[in-house]
């Protein structure tokens, strides 16, 4: 449809003002048990790949860039010896985050929830004290804010070629800081109208160090909305839905609804979940299945002749690389995935490195995966099928792959990905340490303490 017999778009007033005001008037206590238990497991596991990213090149480049411009060094680059500005230190936590594609997922969305929000939030927290009951109830309001946002507009926001984890993250990081801050209705509106006027994020940038920038930038500019509109710096009051505001430019569906119905008794935050592979989502069911076929196979993963995926368009569209030549392109490439898994029975961090995706015996399998697009696959689900240099075949279905809401990770896998992760860039002891102290955020009277102690050195 082109731009002049396009529908004029709703005028639905209220959005943006019904959500401030749930933001303002939620009280920690509003929030159930098992919420505030999702949240702190979001946290923990947005820890562990702060620190996990922080010796990418990816960062180091970034702080190459910020340094020389960087104000006072109030706030810690985890993982790390350097101190920036707040609003430098949430750009770059985010980045860090973000870069080895291990954080955790919003399935309805695909948004990554917890990176815009927690990388704003822990700077500011070095820079003012911030209870960890206080850091805690932000994260979840703003986790909740980018979700429902992100929900009214998916998928023709993200078909578009938006990525929703930068568009949406923006509105998450502003509210969650804006909430600590104690902005009115008016002020948090204003935050928001400046998120919504600095929402962006391309899907084009996928498979380079551009994608993990874009949680960076939404921590970093949520940050400064707050911090404006705190100011008294004013915007639009109804960002989110005026027929120029968010919704409405950046998208062909405008489901309100999906923001403003059952604000505090469906919780989209309780939604989360963790990746126990460190690439686009869409291909975890490919690794899962592939890693149980290699137990299965023993040393016949040796003799593959080829392997077929038959899966979701979607997978394709997202994760279609056929030759990744680094890391990064490698977390999106299913063929290349795929090969991994079976040969070095790997879908970790480590299978992502310039080194490893060039591995002569990983290309030589790559090239003989072949993935046949089918609607009638659900985007979670994959069939595989594995025929080997004596014509045989076996096959293997995943319904849900690992870290699905169906197939959750447990408190302790979430805690052994932190501990490997982390033990690589802090030391194990230290990991341990931090570890224990991310369990008890709630009871801190500073959650600064986490940022001070996630720091290298």
């Amino acid at each position: 449809m082109n731009q002049q017999s396009r529908p004029a778009p709703v005028q639905t007033e209220g959005v943006t003002e019904t959500l401030c005001r749930w933001i303002v008037s939620l009280k920690g206590a509003d929030i159930p048990a098992e919420v505030r238990r999702e949240g702190l497991r979001t946290f923990v596991n947005w820890l562990g790949c702060a620190v996990g990213g922080a010796r990418h090149e990816t960062v180091d480049r970034a702080l190459a860039a910020t340094l020389p411009f960087s104000g006072p060094a109030t706030s810690g680059v985890l993982g790390r010896t350097e101190r920036l500005d707040a609003l430098h230190a949430a750009l770059v936590n985010g980045i860090s985050s973000h870069v080895l594609d291990y954080d955790d997922t919003h399935l309805k969305t695909i948004i990554h929830p917890a990176g815009p929000v927690a990388s704003a939030l822990l700077a500011l927290a070095e820079r003012q004290p911030i209870s960890g009951e206080d850091f805690l109830t932000a994260l979840i309001v703003g986790i909740e804010v980018e979700c429902r946002i992100g929900n009214s507009v998916y998928p023709a926001h993200y078909d578009r070629g938006w990525h929703i984890t930068g568009t949406a993250g923006v509105f998450g990081a502003a509210a969650a800081v804006g909430k600590i801050l104690g902005l009115d209705e008016t002020r948090l509106a204003w935050a928001m109208g400046l998120a919504a006027t600095q929402s962006s994020g391309l899907r084009e940038m996928f498979g380079t160090m551009t994608k993990s920038f874009h949680p960076g930038r939404a921590a970093q500019n949520g940050l400064f909305s707050a911090l404006l509109a705190e100011a008294g710096y004013d915007s639009s009051l109804r960002a989110i839905e005026a027929p120029r505001g968010f919704a409405n430019v950046l998208s062909e569906k405008q489901d309100y609804a999906e923001i403003t119905e059952g604000l505090g008794t469906r919780w989209e935050s309780a939604l989360n979940s963790y990746k126990p592979f460190a690439c686009g989502i869409v291909i975890h069911p490919t690794i899962d299945g592939c890693l149980q076929l290699r137990e299965e196979l023993g040393a016949r993963v040796h003799d593959i002749a080829a392997v077929e995926l038959r899966t979701h368009p979607l997978v394709l569209e997202l994760t279609g690389k056929r030759s990744p030549r680094t890391g990064l392109e490698g977390k999106f490439s299913v063929y290349y995935s795929a090969a991994c898994a079976l040969l070095r029975g790997d879908g970790a961090p480590t299978a992502f490195t310039d080194e490893v995706v060039n591995l002569p015996e990983l290309v030589a399998l790559r090239d003989r995966v072949t993935a046949v697009a089918d609607p009638a696959c659900h985007e979670a689900s994959v069939d595989i099928a594995v025929t080997f240099a004596d014509g045989s075949r076996v096959t293997k279905h995943v319904e849900r792959a690992i870290g699905s809401r169906e197939r959750p990770l447990s408190d302790a896998e979430i805690e052994h990905k932190f501990r490997v992760q982390s033990g690589l860039v802090i030391g194990d002891e230290a990991a341990a340490r931090l570890l224990d102290l991310a369990w008890r955020l709630e009871s801190l009277a500073d959650s600064g303490e986490v940022a001070r102690m996630a720091m290298a050195g």
